[in-house]
C-alpha cells in the first residue's frame, strides 16, 4: 500500500477538493489507536522480523530513497539554507546503510515489553509484579533529519507502540520513501502498516491537530529547534517528552591532559556541527588558560571554526570575535563556538547550569575529584568525563537508535530508546484474599 493510500478516499477532502487537515489527522489517529492495541500483543519475534525486513527494504530501495532525498536537498539549497543545515538533511549510501543497520541493531535488543521490573510477595500472600507495557500511540514531531523517520518508527515498533510521524517539510520526499520501506517490513511480518504512519501533508495545521488528539495519542515527542519545542509545550494536550536544543559544553580543567583536551574539543565541535550533541561553548580553567587556550583555539580555527570569546579569552587569543550574552545560550549548529575562561570546576558548573540547555556537557581532566564534582553538580541529561559530547547518541549508548535526547525530568531523561518508550503496570496474583 502506498503512503497516499493510507488515507481512505472519503477522508480528508472538503467539498472544494482541498485537504481537510482535521479529518486527515482524525483518520490517522483512529487507525493508530487500533494498530497500537494489536501491536502491544505482538510477539518479539514478529517485531524483530519486521525491523529486519524493513532494513532489507531500505537497502533494496536505496536508489529510490536517495533520489527522493536529492529532490529534498535541491529544494532546500534553492532556498539558500546554509550548508551546515543542509547536512542534517543529506542522505548518501553510507548514511543510508547506517539507517538500515540501526534497525537491525534495534532488532537485536531485548524486547522491553513484558519485562518484569520488580516482584515481591506481601505478608497476606499477594504476589505483585511491576511489568513493562507499551505507552500506546506516540506522535513524533521533528524537523529536517530523515533518519529520525526510521529511528523513531523502529524504536516505537520495538516497544510495541504505534507511531505517528510528522517530519519537517524539508525532508518530505525522503521520509515518504523511507516509510514506504518500513511498510514493506511490517507487511513481511504480518503486522499492520498503521503501526507506522507518516502525516501526508506539509500543512503546519497538522501539528496543531496532532497536539490536540489526546483521545488517540498518548505521548508527543518533539525534536527540533527551540521554537518548535516551545510551541509543542505551550499547545499540547498530550504529555510531552521535551527535547530542547543542545547548548553543550566542553570544560577543560586545570588537571586536563593537553592532548586529550585539544582532541576532545575539536571533535566535540567539528565532527558534525549540525547534531544536537555538538559542543557550542568551550570553557577553560583560568589556572591553565594561558598555556592551553591558544593551542585549542588554533586547532579549532585550523579545522574551520570561528571563535567568539569573553574578555579573558580574547586577551589570550585576540583573533576571537567578542561574545555577547546571547552567544552563551545559542545552539549554533554551525562551525562557531563561544569561549569563556572560568574559575575552576565551580565556575564551569555555574556557567553551564545558568546558560546550558541541560543536554550534554563534558569535563576534560585527569583529576578524579574534579571529574566527580562536575559529574555530580552539572544538571544535564548527559555528563561525560574525558569524552566528546558527540557521543550523546542512543546508538552510541547501545540503544540501537534514539528518538531524541530528553532534557526533561519526568519519565525519560537522556537518549530515548525502546525501553524509555514503555510504561508499566502492576500485575497482582492472589488466592482468594479479601481486604478486611
Amino acid at each position: 500500500m502506498s503512503l497516499a493510500e493510507t488515507i481512505e478516499p472519503t477522508d480528508g477532502k472538503r467539498a472544494d477538493g482541498a485537504t481537510d487537515v482535521a479529518a486527515v489527522m482524525l483518520a490517522i489517529g483512529k487507525r493508530a489507536r487500533v494498530a497500537s492495541a494489536a501491536l502491544a500483543l505482538a510477539s518479539g519475534e514478529a517485531k524483530d522480523r519486521a525491523l529486519c525486513a524493513a532494513a532489507a527494504a531500505i537497502r533494496a530501495d536505496a536508489e529510490r530513497i536517495l533520489a527522493a532525498n536529492a529532490e529534498d536537498v535541491a529544494a532546500v539549497r534553492a532556498k539558500g539554507q546554509r550548508e551546515s543545515l543542509v547536512d542534517r538533511l543529506v542522505l548518501d549510501p553510507k548514511r543510508l546503510e547506517g539507517i538500515a543497520a540501526g534497525l537491525e541493531a534495534i532488532a537485536e535488543l531485548p524486547d522491553p515489553v513484558g519485562t518484569v521490573m520488580a516482584e515481591w510477595t506481601r505478608p497476606n500472600g499477594l504476589r505483585i509484579a511491576r511489568k513493562r507495557v507499551p505507552l500506546g500511540v506516540i506522535g513524533i514531531i521533528y524537523e529536517s533529519r530523515p533518519n529520525v523517520t526510521v529511528d523513531a518508527g523502529g524504536l516505537c515498533l520495538k516497544a510495541g507502540n504505534a507511531a505517528i510521524l510528522r517530519g519537517g517539510s524539508e525532508s518530505f520526499h525522503s521520509s515518504r520513501a523511507l516509510v514506504e520501506a518500513m511498510h514493506k517490513g511490517l507487511r513481511a511480518a504480518g503486522l499492520s502498516e498503521d503501526a507506522i504512519q507518516l502525516v501526508p501533508t506539509r500543512d503546519r495545521a497538522a501539528v496543531g491537530e496532532l497536539l490536540r488528539m489526546a483521545e488517540y495519542v498518548d505521548v508527543i515527542v518533539p525534536r527540533g529547534g527551540r521554537s518548535l519545542i516551545e510551541r509543542v509545550q505551550n499547545e499540547s494536550r498530550v504529555p510531552v517528552f521535551a527535547h530542547l536544543d543542545g547548548v553543550c559544553h566542553v570544560y577543560v580543567d586545570a588537571g586536563a591532559d593537553p592532548d586529550k583536551a585539544e582532541a576532545i574539543a575539536v571533535n566535540a565541535k567539528m565532527r558534525r556541527t549540525s547534531v544536537c550533541g555538538a559542543a557550542e561553548t568551550l570553557l577553560v580553567d583560568r589556572a591553565v588558560a594561558a598555556g592551553l587556550l591558544p593551542r585549542i583555539a588554533a586547532a579549532l580555527a585550523d579545522a574551520g571554526c570561528a571563535l567568539r570569546g569573553d574578555a579573558e579569552a580574547r586577551a589570550l587569543v585576540p583573533s576571537m570575535e567578542p561574545a555577547t550574552d546571547a552567544d552563551w545560550s545559542t545552539e549554533y549548529l554551525d562551525a562557531v563556538i563561544s569561549v569563556a575562561v572560568v574559575e575552576g570546576v565551580g565556575g564551569a558548573v555555574a556557567h553551564i547550569n545558568r546558560w546550558g540547555s541541560h543536554h550534554t556537557d563534558s569535563i576534560v581532566t585527569e583529576d578524579p575529584a574534579a571529574a566527580e564534582r562536575f559529574l555530580n553538580e552539572v544538571d544535564s541529561a548527559i555528563v561525560l568525563h574525558n569524552a566528546s559530547t558527540q557521543f550523546a547518541d542512543g546508538g552510541e549508548f547501545g540503544m540501537g537508535a534514539e528518538i531524541g535526547i530528553s532534557t526533561g525530568r519526568m519519565h525519560a531523561r537522556g537518549p530515548v530508546g525502546a525501553e524509555q518508550l514503555t510504561s508499566f503496570k502492576y500485575v497482582v496474583r492472589g488466592d482468594g484474599q479479601t481486604r478486611p
